[in-house]
């Protein structure tokens, strides 16, 4: 999966055309999603904003993730990814978040949640969903296929 900036323009020019935002909220990703976003002219008219929560108490503080949520399922978790998603959602007010939390590698894995292992969500005005991913490759790889299978979600809901 490679990340096609005529797809994000298609993006850009969909969600403007029906005056809808997004935005973002990325751990594993560091930044990717909007940096993909914000390197296609038009992006300011549909981006609200985005936010790199890496740590838990980042997570937690901004994005309102449950402390408990974070302790019982962990940070790479639908159930934090659900979490992160709303957070989002609440501090822009956007019509569409992404959310992603994952791990990268080389280190962090562990027989449960190995390197790889990535939690993407998506959520419209009409549905949200969590997809539970496993990328392969060095930790540049797997941030890549993330960003890439988080924009083809938004193409495959926006119908472009």
């Amino acid at each position: 999966m490679k990340i096609n900036h005529n797809t994000i323009e298609q993006v850009i020019k969909k969600l403007a055309l029906k005056n809808q935002t997004i935005s973002f909220a990325e751990s594993c990703t560091g930044g990717r999603i909007a940096a993909a976003f914000t390197s296609v002219s038009g992006a300011s008219s549909i981006l609200d904003g985005s936010v790199v929560a890496y740590s838990n108490d980042i997570k937690h503080t901004w994005l309102n993730v449950d402390n408990d949520i974070l302790k019982k399922y962990g940070a790479v978790s639908s159930q934090c990814v659900v979490q992160m998603l709303e957070g989002i959602k609440n501090l822009s007010g956007a019509d569409y978040a992404l959310a992603v939390s994952g791990i990268a590698g080389p280190n962090g894995g562990t027989e449960e949640k190995p390197v790889g292992t990535v939690y993407i969500g998506l959520q419209t005005p009409f549905m949200q969903e969590v997809f539970q991913c496993f990328f392969h490759g060095k930790r540049e790889h797997i941030q890549e296929q993330s960003v890439a299978f988080a924009i083809e979600k938004i193409v495959e809901v926006l119908k472009i």
